[in-house]
């Protein structure tokens, strides 16, 4: 295992713990979902790159997963949202753009 493979996957590693973290500390589920979303594809990215400096026969794996996850996690993480928005109380909010009677005049 190389020093830059080695210094790759750690790094990744730091970045999910710290997504952890944020899932744990935050308060509201849009804020979780934010640090879940963000975090998560590129903690997987650096991960991924590191195991695929080492990796002989698997690095094409890796990096077409990498890539899934990158178009795939947002729609996902959006999903999330919407129905986190439509199943809670959203007083706490102080602009909300989806709220049908703020534009009713």
């Amino acid at each position: 295992m190389t020093i830059v493979s080695s210094v790759l996957m750690l790094g990744g590693s730091l970045v999910a713990v710290l997504a952890g973290i944020g899932i744990l500390r935050f308060s509201t589920p849009y804020a979780r979902f934010h640090a879940a979303g963000k975090a998560s594809p590129v903690a997987f990215v650096i991960t991924a790159i590191g195991a695929a400096l080492v990796a002989d026969e698997g690095a094409g794996i890796l990096i077409f997963a990498a890539i899934a996850m990158v178009l795939t996690l947002p729609v996902g993480v959006h999903l999330l949202f919407r129905a986190a928005y439509r199943t809670t109380n959203n007083q706490h909010l102080i602009v909300d753009e989806l709220d049908a009677t703020m534009y009713e005049s």
